[in-house]
């Protein structure tokens, strides 16, 4: 079981891990180790005391009992292909990568017998990117998923519970792969690309001016990171696709009862809505 005095390594140093650093230190954790390849971050970090030690080089991983990856899907299968010898035996493995069952496959086969994965997703992400952007005040109220597998302890799942109990997430769920990736598709997946669709479709930047709260919030992440979401959108693509198709369906069917001035069926879609919306709201609160 981890401890307050245990060492736990951080790989990535951006907007995530940098709140993971935060976070951790703010909750006591005596040591924390960063693995960046920006300088500027590890001396950041170094600087507002998130880390006790940082660098480029990941051997500095080697006494570590828990190293958490705050990389992309991609990046992250590389780094453990290439570096996972610098693990010590008995550590325990975690992610932040925002799908499950591609990573949990990949990692699971390729990393050493005496290390153990243990995937989570904390749902706590940003439309900005670095380190500079971290702020561990994220997590509070926000929801930290673990994603188990067959081969995952009950010790490793408590750990990650104890973490994110530290880090002051608000709920703390734990689902199969597949029970992930299916919800992730529709709750963040397909709202990241209708938010896209949605500032893509008419050239409006004339009309910032005159925007209201409404379109504000409804394309707030349409400001997002081009190197990390189309990587997210492939791996899931087929729950992605899925649930596309069925918003187009629904646009479809909105866009006819507009044509034909079906004003009652149209109150029948936004009573639907407003019920269902309340759902989101109570749980809020």
């Amino acid at each position: 079981m981890i401890t307050k005095q245990s060492e736990i390594g951080l790989i990535g140093l951006g907007v995530l891990g940098g709140s993971y650093a935060q976070a951790l230190s703010s909750a006591g954790y005596e040591h924390i180790t960063a693995v960046e390849i920006d300088e500027s971050s590890v001396a950041l970090a170094k600087e507002k005391g998130w880390i006790t030690k940082g660098g480029d080089d990941p051997k500095l991983l080697s006494d570590c009992d828990l190293v958490i990856s705050c990389l992309y899907p991609g990046v992250f299968v590389s780094w453990i292909e290439e570096h996972q010898d610098v693990l010590k035996r008995g550590c325990l493995l975690s992610d932040v990568t925002g799908v499950k069952r591609v990573i949990c496959e990949k990692i699971n086969g390729i990393l050493r017998e005496d290390v153990e994965f243990l995937a989570c997703h904390p749902m706590a992400g940003r439309e900005f990117r670095g380190i500079r952007y971290a702020d561990a005040e994220r997590f509070k109220g926000a929801n930290f998923i673990i994603v188990p597998t067959e081969a995952n302890s009950e010790e490793a799942i408590e750990t990650m519970k104890t973490l994110a109990e530290d880090m002051k997430f608000k709920t703390i769920a734990v689902l199969s792969p597949e029970e992930h990736d299916r919800m992730i598709s529709f709750l963040s997946q397909l709202t990241h690309v209708i938010a896209v669709a949605l500032m893509n479709c008419n050239d409006n930047t004339d009309l910032a001016r005159y925007t209201g709260d409404s379109f504000r919030d409804l394309t707030r992440i349409s400001r997002i990171n081009e190197m990390m979401w189309p990587e997210l959108f492939v791996l899931n693509k087929d729950y992605l696709v899925s649930d596309i198709n069925a918003f187009i369906d629904e646009l479809t069917d909105f866009r006819e009862k507009i044509l034909n001035e079906d004003t009652e069926g149209m109150k029948q879609k936004m009573i639907q809505s407003t019920s269902r919306r309340a759902c989101f709201d109570k749980e809020r609160n």
